[in-house]
């Protein structure tokens, strides 16, 4: 048995990290490391702008700063990165619009996201002869499955995944797939999410793109917002996990409202009460407070979807409308439906403990992904003029780059959201000035840090310079 799963994970540790090479060899760049002073990003300190921490790193509503108004509804972070676009585009427009326009993951992602789910389907049903001990250890590379799955559903969020109708010069069949692409995206967003243990369809189609607006926005952001708010789609579906490890500004939430025995309002939070346990300068001890929060939290995800497809309701989400609750249950319907599938088929309970594993396990450390999740969107300060930077990139390397699906190419996505993944590389070819060029971030350093001193999310406390 022990020589059967080492060979497992041989097996699965070459396919995450040499699949697809050939299809994938315009998706990295290396690039020579070299000084350049008018980079617009660079991982620095924050310690000039970020304030005193609180003991319990619990901020309250009084201690928001006073922001600028702003004449658009978009957060001073999304603004941000809407000025850099903006300013790349006059300079390099001739090469970066035919990446917006013209690219898209059709003979990229499309097949990635079949293997993907193909692999952790049919690891899922061999996890069944192993041991929990076992399933971990093949979960742990194997997780790199379901953040490929993550980023390419991302992809069709985005609506990159298939043919643009901007494209030029489409064949037959390439005009079939831009007349239904909505169609088609929605349905690989909606069952490309499958199987999982608890998914990322919801937040995707609930969550992200809102992030994109409102990123960083201390009136939009909190917990007590979120899970109270009556519109359909989340303010911004990040603070989700970002509560984990960074800080928030407002209340916390949710609040449920009990009858028994007596009638009161309670007001909780896995993520806030893992955080209060941080304790700054500490890394082992918020690392392991971190992974305790984040996968217990995981745990009630699982046994939600159970309860939101027997009761046909979300209520955690009391007061969003009807219309959320129903895709709520239809999605956890099918996804039920599909766990309890692979358990039939394996005849055991072991696929659904798999599936958690790899959702969880690229998200905490010691995995190297990790780093990059962790860091996309802190508080960095701007070595030239102050100004606080809400989101970051983790260059490690292409191999790095492979691994994560570009999705360590954070800032580079928020400031062109509708390139794909296997082209996000290009532009720190494209204009060099506004990206770091170096390829030496240390992963297990980066999360030393995180975890020593954790940062506001999104520049939400401080100034962001946005002309």
């Amino acid at each position: 048995m022990g020589r059967m799963i080492s060979v497992q994970v041989l097996i699965i540790t070459f396919l995450w990290s040499g699949t697809c090479c050939h299809a994938f060899s315009t998706f990295v760049h290396p690039i020579t490391t070299r000084n350049n002073p008018r980079h617009f990003y660079r991982r620095s300190s924050a310690s000039d702008i970020l304030p005193t921490l609180t003991p319990d790193y619990i901020v309250n509503e009084e201690s928001k700063p006073v922001r600028q108004p702003s004449s658009s509804s978009a957060s001073a972070a999304a603004q941000w990165h809407q000025n850099r676009r903006k300013k790349m585009m006059a300079m390099y427009s001739a090469k970066i619009l035919p990446r917006e326009q013209q690219s898209h993951g059709l003979y990229v992602g499309l097949p990635l996201l079949v293997l993907s789910n193909l692999s952790l389907a049919f690891l899922a049903i061999r996890s069944a002869t192993l041991s929990v001990p076992q399933i971990a250890a093949m979960a742990f590379p194997a997780s790199i499955f379901s953040l490929w799955q993550l980023q390419i559903l991302h992809d069709a969020l985005h609506s990159s995944l298939l043919p643009k109708p901007t494209m030029h010069n489409p064949n037959r069949f390439m005009r079939k797939i831009i007349k239904h692409r909505k169609k088609i995206h929605k349905f690989i967003l909606f069952f490309g999410s499958m199987p999982s243990a608890f998914g990322y369809y919801l937040y995707l189609q609930y969550g992200h793109l809102t992030h994109h607006k409102s990123l960083g926005d201390p009136d939009k952001v909190s917990l007590a917002t979120l899970f109270n708010s009556s519109q359909k789609n989340f303010e911004d579906g990040d603070v989700l996990f970002t509560a984990h490890r960074m800080k928030l500004l407002g209340k916390i939430g949710p609040t449920f409202k009990l009858t028994w025995p007596k009638e009161r309002k309670i007001t909780m939070s896995i993520s806030k009460s893992g955080f209060s346990l941080w304790k700054e300068g500490h890394p082992l001890r918020n690392s392991i407070a971190f992974i305790s929060s984040f996968m217990f939290e995981r745990i009630m995800l699982i046994m939600n979807d159970f309860v939101v497809a027997l009761a046909g309701k979300n209520f955690f989400f009391p007061n969003k409308p009807l219309e959320f609750h129903k895709e709520c249950a239809n999605y956890c319907r099918w996804a039920v439906s599909v766990r309890l599938a692979l358990c039939f088929v394996a005849k055991s309970w072991k696929p659904l403990l798999f599936l958690y594993f790899a959702e969880t396990l690229w998200s905490i450390p010691p995995h190297p992904a990790c780093a990059m999740f962790i860091t996309n969107h802190g508080s960095k300060e701007d070595s030239e003029n102050g100004s606080c930077i809400p989101s970051s990139s983790t260059y490690a390397g292409k191999w790095y780059s492979l691994m994560t699906l570009g999705t360590n190419y954070h800032v580079e996505h928020h400031d062109f959201p509708t390139i794909p993944l296997h082209r996000l590389g290009e532009l720190r070819q494209i204009a060099p000035e506004f990206y770091s060029t170096s390829e030496s971030d240390n992963v297990f350093g980066i999360m030393k840090k995180t975890f020593g001193k954790p940062e506001f999310y999104s520049c939400m406390n401080a100034n962001i310079v946005t002309d």
